[in-house]
């Protein structure tokens, strides 16, 4: 099992405007013409200028053009995980590295979801992927439906941007393909229709788990992190390695609320005030 952690002094990254890298030739061909999606999906052709070897995964960091280093003070809390198991740690309530399911419902309650979607998660999550982490440890089926911290890549789903490699390390190169392929505008961040386009282009034939998988994950995502009808890349990239879900529970408990997000009363709240923004400025 993982060691114990305290997560009660956890540092959470600060939030900066993306890098807009330029665009740079490479001496090899990346699209060819008898396939168009080449050519409609180009590969981040950029990040060596950033980033050294982002190609070569990153065992206990997130790595992008905007942070080379990963979130440093993150890192040196939770560097004993890998990106994926610091993306799931903040549900392990009593840090024994196995996750019940009414640690995956209370945390999302954290998060600010209703009891609904909480419950739906639980049913999501652990009912889909107690097992695959159950098989470290045994071949019978844990009763408790627990989640294995320690396993949790035996949970990895296919149709994904395969931004965690099959071990749960963090590929920077895949991470910025996902920008470099589906943000349209080039403003470091995903519209709701470039996430769609994502998915879809990520589907692998005959797994319909890992599109349904997709479409739970980033529906999720754009939930809790979307900000003037698009999530950013800074945001998306503390999600991967769990610390913006720190930064979301202590805004909630703070009193002044998470206002990222795609709630009914948040967006009306946060449309009115554009409106009266723009009434007093005309």
């Amino acid at each position: 099992m993982p060691r114990k952690v305290s997560f009660s002094e956890t540092q959470l990254p600060n939030f900066d405007k993306p890098i807009r890298p330029p665009s740079i030739s490479v001496d090899f061909s990346t699209t060819v013409p008898e396939c168009p999606v080449t050519a409609a999906r180009q590969p981040a052709r950029y990040t060596n200028d950033y980033i050294e070897k982002p190609g070569v995964p990153r065992a206990n960091t997130t790595a992008s053009i905007d942070r080379p280093d990963g979130d440093e003070s993150y890192t040196k809390q939770f560097g004993d995980f890998t990106p994926l198991q610091q993306h799931v740690l903040f549900w392990d309530r009593d840090r024994d590295g196995q996750i019940y399911p009414w640690d995956t419902y209370n945390g999302f309650r954290d998060l600010g979801f209703n009891i609904l979607f909480s419950f739906l998660a639980v049913l999501i999550i652990n009912l889909n992927f107690s097992y695959p982490t159950r098989l470290a440890h045994s071949y019978l089926p844990d009763p408790w439906f627990r989640v294995y911290v320690d396993a949790v890549h035996k949970a990895k789903h296919g149709s994904d941007s395969n931004t965690y490699d099959p071990e749960g390390r963090f590929v920077p190169q895949s991470f910025e393909n996902m920008f470099a392929k589906y943000d349209r505008d080039g403003d470091g961040a995903l519209t709701l229709r470039e996430l769609f386009d994502m998915m879809h282009g990520n589907r692998c034939a005959a797994d319909p788990f890992g599109w349904g998988a997709a479409f739970f994950e980033w529906g999720t995502t754009w939930l809790l992190i979307e900000k003037d009808g698009k999530v950013w890349k800074e945001d998306v990239r503390g999600v991967y390695d769990g610390s913006l879900f720190w930064k979301v529970r202590e805004a909630n408990r703070s009193g002044r609320g998470w206002t990222q997000g795609f709630r009914p009363g948040l967006w009306v709240k946060r449309t009115v005030k554009g409106y009266l923004n723009a009434y007093l400025d005309g």
